[in-house]
């Protein structure tokens, strides 16, 4: 279990009073793209930070509470919205400033594999990444079980000359990951596609609507995460923008490069599905014109016997053959016939 001191502007609040954190993942203290040796609470850290040259804190949160984040914020001097917004998790991708605070909101995605793929199926889990960059500290708050950050913090503490650039490297690190798992899971939703474009147009049953419907909500969710976050690294990457380093911002641009590829994806994945939808939705509709004509045909058949058989049966007496010894077998060749000539007729036309 973690304990952290309140404080406010990097000085503590209330000495003595402690509050006891779960979601405290990891908390670092880097000097000139090292880490520090040793374990540090955020309060610590971040006098560490503030006491020394070309330094900052990297502290990693797993779904905190308000009362933990509430807590950070006091000691990371961090705006009340900004705080409210990491807790909820429930924002679009966005870039904010709160004084010398930038407060980045990105959704990350996690394809679900599945056996088959039913109108139940989920195909994309989302979730929330929301980064504080500050002069001295970066904060990621993450919400979900996408796109841990374990292996993003390993690999930066062996590229130091990056992670000498500050808290920003540690942001582009973070938005690179949640990008690069949009491009995994648009790969393979692809698949899912191709499966679903099959079914859809072969000679079976075919694909059911409702499969068809729920794979179309789960792109609509996965394109909730991707495109919103456009904006956010164009703000970044703009030549105009002083908010990254220069060196770093070259390093957004890649990543707004795969962001582009994977909106263009998920773009002609929403296109593709309307299409399909559309064209399964006509062949239902074929389908159901057929089997009225095949109704429609029977009952012309039928139509037969119930009309020669409830003439022959009025029982007067002067009707024609009422005595003739052959008058039953004909009457059932006669209707035998017609049936099958209107079977015949109705094949020929397609009816049957």
């Amino acid at each position: 279990m973690n304990r952290f001191l309140g404080t406010t502007d990097g000085v503590p609040a209330e000495p003595g009073r402690e509050f006891h954190s779960t979601a405290v993942v990891d908390c670092g203290v880097y000097v000139n793209g090292k880490r520090e040796p040793g374990e540090f609470t955020p309060d610590e850290a971040l006098r560490e930070a503030c006491s020394r040259e070309n330094t900052f804190v990297w502290l990693g949160l797993h779904e905190p509470t308000q009362a933990e984040m509430s807590a950070i914020a006091r000691t990371y001097d961090l705006h009340e919205l900004a705080v409210e917004d990491a807790v909820k998790a429930e924002q679009r991708p966005k870039l904010e400033q709160f004084g010398s605070v930038h407060f980045l909101v990105l959704r990350t995605a996690r394809y679900v594999p599945h056996r088959e793929l039913t109108e139940n199926s989920q195909v994309v889990e989302t979730g929330q990444m929301m980064i504080f960059v500050g002069e001295r500290f970066v904060i990621t708050v993450r919400h979900g079980d996408a796109s841990r950050l374990a292996p993003v913090r390993a690999d930066l503490e062996s590229r130091g000359v990056l992670l000498e650039q500050g808290p920003w490297a540690v942001a582009y690190a973070v938005t690179d990951k949640v990008v690069d798992a949009y491009v995994e899971v648009a790969d393979q939703v692809e698949a899912d596609l191709d499966i679903i474009e099959e079914g859809a147009f072969s000679r079976g049953t075919g694909a059911p609507v409702q499969q068809i419907y729920q794979m179309k909500r789960e792109i609509v969710e996965f394109r909730r995460a991707v495109v919103p976050l456009q904006r956010p690294l164009a703000t970044i990457t703009s030549p105009q923008s002083r908010l990254v380093p220069k060196e770093i911002r070259r390093y957004f641009r890649d990543v707004q490069d795969h962001l582009t590829r994977t909106v263009e994806q998920v773009s002609s994945y929403d296109d593709l599905l309307n299409s399909i939808l559309q064209a399964r939705l006509a062949q239902v509709t074929v389908d159901q014109n057929n089997d009225m004509r095949k109704i429609a045909a029977w009952a012309g058949i039928a139509t037969v016997w119930t009309a020669i058989a409830g003439v022959e049966g009025m029982n007067f007496v002067h009707m024609p053959e009422q005595r003739w010894p052959y008058g039953y077998p004909v009457v059932f060749l006669l209707m035998l016939g017609i049936s099958v000539l209107l079977y015949r007729a109705f094949r020929r036309n397609g009816w049957l």
